[in-house]
């Protein structure tokens, strides 16, 4: 189903069995109307017509009328959908295993904010007003907040890194309450032992940087946990804050003026996507870099280190399969995904001259070669 891309008279849309789109009705169906226009002496060809498509002519109205009916879930992201496509690839592992196929028996319909995040309350808002079954969100508290914000009637799922009691996004773990429950991932508890590994493998260094988004509602709580880990470790933080591309490059270059010699990218949707860009630009300035999705590696970046997506959001796809079939978040606690991943670019190593403690590559779940 990925890569199918057709198009719906019915929204005027482009189809989203891919994440990258924006509707969900994958089929074009052709108006009969125009059949019934004809005179009565085009009767028996109208009729000979129909007998020989029949088949092709009634099946596409007969999915389309069958997708009507169809559960719509809104997903909701503040990055890129190709950018995504690891986090809905796992969403919708988790939704089949509850018997539910997007396209079969589930459509999606995808709003992603790219970056910027004063739009995900007008994209939220737009979902509520689609009347879809649920929403799920992606890429971390933003869009779980604008979504919450959006509606005190339609599901929200949320797949976070940080404290949602903290951030007011549910009342407690184990009672939720109202409509919102979802997944946490390990991100804020792991942030120092990421600070750790960058220590490891650059001992020598003394200085180093954190990248956030300014606009995440959890960037400033990022800083401040680090700020008490590099300290402990005797080393100096420098804190870039960066919501656009044009931000990353001035980053890099206030970075190179103060002799950073290591970098951690903040949890953060638009950062995230930036994943590609931010490996090029620590590759070009020779700054050895650390994230927290494995995405990161994948895309010629040196390391990551933290929760797995994939288990994190095969979990919320079952949590929206449990609410399709009729059971309230409120009563569906919040699952913390524990599962820890470390994956290591040695090829990136090797072009920043820099030798990988053995200890270090033993304990890597992946070593990209």
């Amino acid at each position: 189903m990925t890569g199918a891309k057709r198009t719906s008279r019915l929204h005027g849309l482009t189809s989203e069995i891919d994440p990258t789109a924006t509707s969900a009705v994958p089929f074009e169906c052709a108006s009969l109307s125009r059949y019934d226009a004809m005179g009565s002496g085009e009767a028996m060809r109208r009729r000979e017509f129909i007998t020989a498509l029949g088949g092709v002519t009634l099946w596409p109205v007969t999915v389309w009328a069958q997708q009507l009916t169809m559960p719509s879930i809104g997903i909701l992201g503040s990055g890129f959908g190709a950018e995504m496509v690891p986090q809905i690839t796992a969403l919708r592992r988790g939704l089949n295993e509850l018997g539910y196929i997007e396209g079969k028996n589930v459509l999606f319909e995808y709003r992603w904010a790219e970056g910027h995040n004063d739009q995900l309350p007008g994209l939220a808002a737009a979902l509520v007003q689609q009347h879809v079954a649920l929403i799920l969100t992606v890429g971390g508290t933003p869009p779980a907040l604008a979504a919450k914000a959006a509606t005190n009637a339609v599901p929200v799922l949320f797949g976070v890194g940080t404290d949602p009691v903290a951030f007011g996004l549910v009342a407690s773990l184990s009672r939720p309450g109202g409509n919102v429950t979802g997944v946490t991932s390990l991100f804020d508890e792991v942030a120092p032992k990421r600070l750790a590994l960058l220590h490891e493998l650059l001992p020598a260094v003394t200085s180093v940087g954190l990248i956030v988004n300014p606009t995440n509602p959890n960037a400033e709580l990022q800083a401040k946990n680090l700020q008490q880990a590099t300290s402990q470790l005797g080393l100096q933080l420098h804190v870039l804050y960066a919501k656009s591309e044009a931000d990353l490059n001035s980053a890099f270059t206030e970075m190179t003026q103060h002799h950073v010699g290591g970098l951690l990218i903040g949890g953060d949707g638009f950062l995230e996507t930036q994943g590609a860009q931010i490996a090029a630009l620590s590759l070009r300035n020779e700054l050895p870099t650390i994230s927290f999705e494995r995405n990161f590696p994948m895309r010629g970046g040196l390391m990551s280190y933290g929760g797995s997506f994939a288990e994190t959001y095969r979990l919320l796809g079952v949590y929206a399969g449990r609410v399709l079939k009729g059971e309230r978040p409120a009563d569906l606690p919040v699952q913390q995904s524990t599962r820890l991943e470390l994956v290591i670019n040695l090829k990136t190593a090797k072009a920043l001259r820099i030798d990988v403690p053995p200890p270090l590559l033993a304990r890597a779940d992946e070593v990209i070669e």
